[in-house]
């Protein structure tokens, strides 16, 4: 499913245009965007938690050459699943 997608569908079930709909929407992911950055965490109740995590530097390898190279520390999103997703994805 595309945001296109989610946009269509929430268009359809609450009869508003769909350009209003993709303002929404997209202010929505934005705002989820700047907390993240800002090391925020964004908890959606039945849905799940987005947050920031912080992995450590290591060792890796270059699969074409052998070569031994470092990779340096860096932050990644995770997403943690709620309940109410968990019991409708079983």
């Amino acid at each position: 499913m595309t945001k296109k997608d989610i946009i269509l569908k929430v268009s359809d079930a609450t009869n508003l245009k769909q350009i209003d709909v993709k303002k929404v929407v997209q202010k929505a992911f934005d705002c989820i965007i700047e907390a993240l950055v800002r090391g925020e965490k964004i908890e959606l109740r039945n849905f799940g938690v987005f947050k920031i995590k912080q992995r450590k530097s290591r060792t890796g390898r270059n699969p074409r050459t052998g070569q031994i190279v470092p990779v340096p520390p860096r932050k990644v999103v995770v997403f943690k699943p709620g309940l109410e997703m968990k019991k409708k994805v079983r």
